[in-house]
């Protein structure tokens, strides 16, 4: 309690240094508190514009608040400018701690010196950041690697902050009625789990790898190879990537790269991610995407820092594409409805009503110039309305509308004219066709024909097994005594027409099986055998 106390005096410290009640009391337009304020700390002297002082403020803070700062600065729509420009800064100007620290910590991780385990190891980092920061080297047999090594004394930062904000939680779940619906300590304890992740390496090198095999084949994005034998759960070593930050558009239109399309490849990969693997990038902001101009790559994303990724079950990634599709389509009381069955809002919640409250909300901004559209804007509006219905915010999609909400930023960066909505129907379009069509069909017949493989030939053991225990149960049923012959020969009929169901049912299986089949080699022969 001590620690958590000298933490928030800290906290407090360090916000009164650089006047952070003053731009909040800016904000709220309350000349009086204002006044008040002023007056209290009357020995400050603020000198600093606004945004220096927010950017400096959350360097002092630590890890956790410089995040905050990073997803901040890509909501320029939703920010002001000059704040937005500076806290973008936060991604790649942390200061860097000393090199001594990255080498004593890559000697004790990896059991030998950097420079007898590489061929050259540059002292200087090449990127510092709130987790971690980057060393370039060659292996000893020539290849290009970058050392990510982890920052010394993190995970009791994190720990003391973190145990700061469930204090916090706590406090507004007593004290806001509202904030039950809103599941605070749920969402801390997601950014805790998140940040520990994020604190183990090699779990960082384990999502890149996963990353790099599902877009093995695509011509969008590009992730580095780990060198497993040099990681470790502080080092990390991975294949040196080269392309410009995607967040210097004057470079990357010098360079002939297409800005358009680079923005709405953003999109693509991450519905990509999203619907088709479940498992997207969750840390997508500016420092941490390249973009190639290598002629054999040229105009490909690069994709850096996997400590945070998230996933989605098949339920979840159904519920969002419905939701998603009813939007593009305005059909408002399919969305009610996909609130109401996927228990997100109460089961007795009129939809005739939740129907009218979302028309309501989105009616106005599809109204506008398609390009002028964001989906933040419409986040933020839905939020206020749910309030009314009691719908519950779900913790395990915190991130992903965080992320969606970067790349919507992202994308307007490189593109202003561009429309979230019209660049990602036809995706989803096309995903929810693959999914309810023949080939969804196709594809989750041969996902469990394993499974068939294994259950068919114990069906007829089953079934006997099944007899079996129902005829005990009924000599139960009789107070111990024998069946009668009458009614033996009733349940033997009854299993016997249970048993012709049974069978029925696997012909039509196996025939369906066997036509997909016979389609799937003509197919073949026609389409695919040259």
């Amino acid at each position: 309690m001590i620690l958590k106390f000298l933490r928030l005096v800290k906290i407090l410290t360090i916000a009164t240094k650089y006047g952070l009640d003053e731009i909040a009391v800016t904000s709220l337009q309350a000349p009086r508190t204002a006044r008040f304020m002023n007056t209290m700390f009357f020995w400050r002297r603020i000198t600093s514009p606004r945004a220096i002082r927010l950017r400096m403020a959350l360097e002092e803070l630590g890890p956790i608040f410089i995040k905050f700062g990073q997803v901040l600065s890509t909501r320029r729509d939703l920010m002001p400018q000059d704040i937005a420009d500076e806290l973008s800064l936060l991604q790649d100007q942390v200061p860097p701690f000393d090199s001594d620290l990255a080498i004593a910590q890559i000697t004790t991780s990896l059991g030998a010196h950097p420079d007898e385990l590489f061929a050259s190891f540059e002292r200087t980092p090449v990127a510092s950041a709130s987790i971690a920061q980057v060393h370039f080297a060659t292996l000893k047999n020539g290849t290009e690697v970058a050392v990510k090594v982890l920052r010394p004394g993190m995970k009791k930062t994190i720990d003391e902050d973190l145990a700061l904000m469930d204090l916090a939680a706590r406090l507004i779940e007593r004290v806001w009625a509202d904030s039950r619906r809103l599941k605070p300590r749920e969402v801390v304890a997601e950014f805790d789990k998140y940040l520990h992740d994020e604190l183990d390496l090699m779990r960082e090198a384990a999502n890149a790898s996963q990353l790099r095999r599902n877009f093995a084949n695509s011509n969008l994005l590009m992730v580095p190879e780990m060198h497993w034998d040099y990681c470790s759960s502080s080092v990390i070593v991975m294949e040196r990537m080269r392309g410009i930050p995607v967040s210097q558009i004057d470079r990357l239109a010098a360079e002939g790269v297409d800005l358009k399309k680079l923005s709405s490849d953003g999109v693509e990969i991450f519905f990509t991610q999203v619907f088709r693997d479940g498992f997207f990038h969750a840390d997508m902001h500016p420092g941490n995407i390249l973009v190639s101009v290598e002629k054999e790559t040229f105009g490909r994303y690069i994709a850096l820092d996997f400590g945070i990724v998230g996933t989605l079950t098949d339920f979840d990634k159904d519920y969002l594409s419905q939701n998603f599709l009813a939007f593009f389509r305005r059909d408002y009381k399919r969305v009610a409805e996909a609130h109401i069955e996927s228990g997100w809002a109460p089961r007795n919640t009129r939809v005739d009503e939740l129907e009218s409250a979302v028309r309501a909300c989105c009616e106005p901004i599809f109204d506008r110039p398609l390009k002028d559209i964001s989906f933040g804007q419409i986040l933020l509006r839905l939020f206020q309305t749910s309030r009314r219905f009691n719908v519950e915010v779900q913790p395990q999609l915190v991130l992903l509308q965080k992320t969606l909400l970067n790349i919507e930023g992202l994308g307007r960066q490189l593109d202003p004219e561009l429309d979230l909505w019209k660049t990602a129907k036809p995706y989803l379009e096309r995903w929810m066709g693959e999914q309810v069509g023949w080939g969804g069909m196709v594809e989750r017949l041969r996902a469990e024909a394993p499974r068939y493989a294994h259950i068919f030939p114990q069906l007829p053991r089953l079934l006997h097994q099944a007899l079996e225990h129902h005829a005990h149960a009924s000599i139960g049923h009789t107070g111990g005594h024998p069946m009668s012959n009458a009614d033996l020969m009733a349940l033997v009929m009854a299993e016997q027409r249970r048993t012709n169901r049974l069978l029925g049912l696997m012909t039509l299986l196996g025939l369906v099986a066997g036509s997909l089949g016979m389609a799937a080699i003509g197919w073949f022969f026609v389409y695919g055998g040259g």
